[in-house]
């Protein structure tokens, strides 16, 4: 049950939601509208496999119901099962390794040369939302939701809310949006004790004396995490075929933001492990992002390029650049292309590994996802339009991440292994609309 890994794939394998602070909203046909007193069902199964670590099955719904010309309901249910394993952020030794389960029942051993990977991966997670939107006038337009996600060891409840002012004749829409969430921790075991040792038994001659020392290593009780989010946002119609759009977000979050299932690596001078630390992050999150986008329609299609910059008082920054290209093949046959690449610069706190004969930091962290990496996803859509109105899709995507060495100096026999290996997943997805 790792919570920032499961928020992360939650995140890449879901379908766009209406949250009305997502500057980045998949791109959709321009003329996907709901008719007048209509219900709309969309429907879909997905499937994320990680090379030899995570897997994920996830089923998703999601219904609109229009009330005459004025108002939208819409309504969306997650439900998705991960299992497998993930990187601890320990680092490959030419011997095995032996970890405590985060529990502190059982241990768990990783072979030579191999990146240590914590398989106690597995759990299932439940996601609702709504939202509202309601036309005031044909000038304002009012959004209001929530949402709420729950799973073994995390519960999350939000709300969010938006107002839009249309000019011009509509072709021009300003946009102010916002959303306060309210996430609780429960580890498995525990929450750590920040850059404590972990408990090994093997240092230990009783269960009993082992035990005490787990437990020392421990916080009783939940944790919690505030985010409140605000963007604002401008649409142009630039002519009948082309539309941009440019969003300006803030986000602050506050409260525990570590991940208590992730450790670092404490090696001497010959880059031989002598201890396991549990990591730590700071409690204040400060962010920034500016996303724009281009899209229009083609002759036989629809196309559309963003670009969108983020920035935090962590000093990780990122660029992502995105395409999405709809190529009618007949009337009611399409086929999507879907490119985008990730950039981003690493944490001020991010260590690959912490020397034993140095004093410890305030804070650190060897989680490869907050480190400098690139990442790269292209994939395949295919769709039918059917009678009825209804639309039957298939989507096949491959994405890898390539984590880098932030410019640390691997030392010893940390030179002989990968200490930064690559991640690649293949994401299958059928939908069905009605």
């Amino acid at each position: 049950m790792q919570l920032t890994q499961k928020r992360n794939i939650a995140g890449a394998i879901a379908m766009a939601s209406c949250s009305l602070i997502n500057p980045s909203a998949q791109a959709t046909d321009l003329n996907d509208t709901v008719k007048s007193d209509d219900w709309k069902v969309d429907a879909a199964i997905m499937y994320y496999g990680e090379q030899d670590r995570v897997q994920a099955a996830e089923v998703i719904g999601n219904v609109q119901k229009s009330f005459g010309d004025s108002s939208l309901l819409d309504m969306k249910l997650v439900v998705d099962s991960l299992t497998g394993a993930s990187a601890s952020g320990a680092v490959a030794q030419d011997s095995s390794q032996t970890f405590t389960r985060p529990s502190g029942n059982g241990e768990y051993t990783v072979t030579p040369g191999e990146t240590p990977l914590d398989d106690t991966f597995h759990d299932t997670r439940v996601q609702l939302s709504a939202n509202w939107m309601e036309v005031l006038n044909p000038d304002w337009t009012l959004n209001v939701g929530l949402n709420g996600s729950t799973e073994f060891d995390y519960l999350s409840l939000g709300l969010n809310a938006g107002l839009e002012r249309s000019f011009n004749k509509n072709n021009t829409i300003v946009a102010l949006s916002g959303a306060f969430t309210q996430d609780t921790i429960d580890a498995v075991g525990g929450r750590p004790v920040a850059l404590s040792e972990m408990a090994l038994r093997s240092k230990y001659d009783t269960e009993a004396a082992f035990q005490a020392a787990f437990d020392d290593t421990r916080q009783s009780g939940t944790d919690d995490k505030q985010t409140i989010d605000l963007m604002l946002g401008v649409t142009q119609n630039i002519n009948r075929f082309w539309l941009m759009q440019a969003n300006y977000g803030i986000s602050n979050v506050s409260g525990y933001m570590s991940d208590p299932y992730k450790v670092l690596s404490q090696v001497d001078n010959s880059g031989t492990t002598q201890a396991y630390l549990y990591e730590n992050r700071p409690e204040d999150r400060l962010k920034h992002s500016v996303f724009l986008m281009t899209k229009g329609a083609l002759d036989s299609g629809v196309v559309d390029f963003s670009y969108r910059y983020s920035t935090d008082d962590w000093d990780i920054s990122s660029h992502t650049l995105e395409t999405h290209y709809r190529y009618y093949l007949s009337p009611s046959i399409y086929a999507q292309i879907h490119l985008r690449y990730y950039q981003q610069q690493a944490a001020n706190f991010y260590q690959p590994f912490l020397l034993a004969d140095e004093p410890l930091p305030e804070f650190a962290s060897a989680d490869y996802r907050i480190g400098d990496m690139t990442a790269y996803t292209v994939g395949l859509k295919f769709g039918q339009r059917l009678s009825g109105g209804h639309e039957l899709s298939y989507r096949l995507e491959y994405y890898q991440q390539n984590p880098e060495n932030n410019g640390t100096e691997l030392i010893g026999q940390l030179n002989q292994f990968e200490q930064f290996p690559a991640v690649k997943a293949i994401v299958a997805q059928v939908s069905y609309s009605f």
